[in-house]
């Protein structure tokens, strides 16, 4: 007769101590709230996403519309940010292409989480397909990723779509080698162990004691990822690559306006900015959902 032993000792507490409920939501908000920087980045981007969502209707002139007698004019009140080369408004432009650097660096995080994610927990869990996935993503990292993701779009042609999906196939690493090496840590655990040993299934112990635990730090890396994708992004618009014009698309504004630098200045700078402040909001949100996530820190 088999007889069921429960765990004890170290086994028993951490056993215990995964089946406590998560903190309250309201200390984790209330440490969030004690990191200014974190706040000030999160109404940024909150304000990003209002504009990305919004845009067309702040905006005080249409993103098309020119006007050439006015061309490269410097910023006044009726054009708050100036004119570029065609003399449409920097502002309004600015306003309407957050949609595409935002959709850029969240649709591709979302598709990098997902595909890194699952290959990531299957290589961890299930050794016998840790050797094929994992060298499936070495040799993902064989190639630098700008030069992935320039070869991906090169295939697929230019566009929104082809940009987020070669950006996404570069961050799949990434997710998938942080999610196996965590697995492996949590699958030897007391806690995953015990588990098995009463017969647990398997959805069951990824589901209860592995993605539970995969969750603070998965959200931490992805929004640190979403600053690298917008910029991987800009990158391919300014090469030509991405978005291309007249579609108002950050990168894409820097690109066009680099041969006026020396001339209007202003063209190349305001467009910079946004890409700037907006990175610098995504990193500064990843620091402080570190810092309020911790468990060592949890008071």
């Amino acid at each position: 007769m088999t007889v069921a032993v429960a765990p004890v000792g170290s086994a028993a507490r951490e056993a215990r101590a995964i089946a406590l409920p998560p903190p309250h939501g309201s200390r984790l908000v209330a440490r969030f709230l004690r990191q200014r920087a974190g706040v000030l980045s999160l109404v940024i981007i909150v304000g990003l996403l209002g504009v990305a969502i919004a845009g067309e209707t702040l905006a005080p002139y249409d993103w098309r519309a020119q006007d050439v007698l006015g061309r490269f004019g410097g910023p006044t009140t009726r054009h708050w940010l100036g004119t570029d080369e065609l003399g449409r408004d920097i502002f309004s432009r600015i306003l309407y292409g957050a949609r595409f650097s935002l959709a850029i660096g969240l649709c591709a995080v979302t598709l990098s989480f997902g595909i890194g994610t699952l290959m990531g927990i299957a290589a961890g869990f299930y050794r016998r397909l840790d050797g094929l996935l994992m060298r499936l993503v070495d040799v993902m990292l064989a190639f630098p990723g700008i030069l992935l993701a320039i070869a991906i779009v090169g295939a697929l042609g230019p566009g929104l779509l082809s940009v987020i999906v070669a950006i996404g196939t570069t961050e799949i690493p990434g997710f998938a080698r942080l999610n196996r090496s965590m697995v492996l840590s949590l699958r030897e655990r007391e806690f995953v162990v015990a588990a098995r040993v009463i017969g647990a299934p398997d959805w069951l112990i990824l589901g209860r004691h592995v993605l539970l635990n995969l969750v603070s730090p998965l959200l931490v890396f992805a929004s640190l990822r979403i600053s690298t994708t917008i910029l991987v992004g800009a990158t391919l618009s300014f090469l030509g690559l991405g978005i291309q014009p007249p579609i108002p698309e950050w990168g894409a504004m820097v690109s066009t306006a680099r041969q006026y630098l020396a001339t209007a200045p202003h063209t190349f700078v305001y467009p910079t900015l946004a890409i700037f402040v907006t990175v610098i909001a995504f990193n500064l949100l990843g620091d402080a959902l570190r810092d309020t996530l911790d468990p060592t820190l949890r008071a």
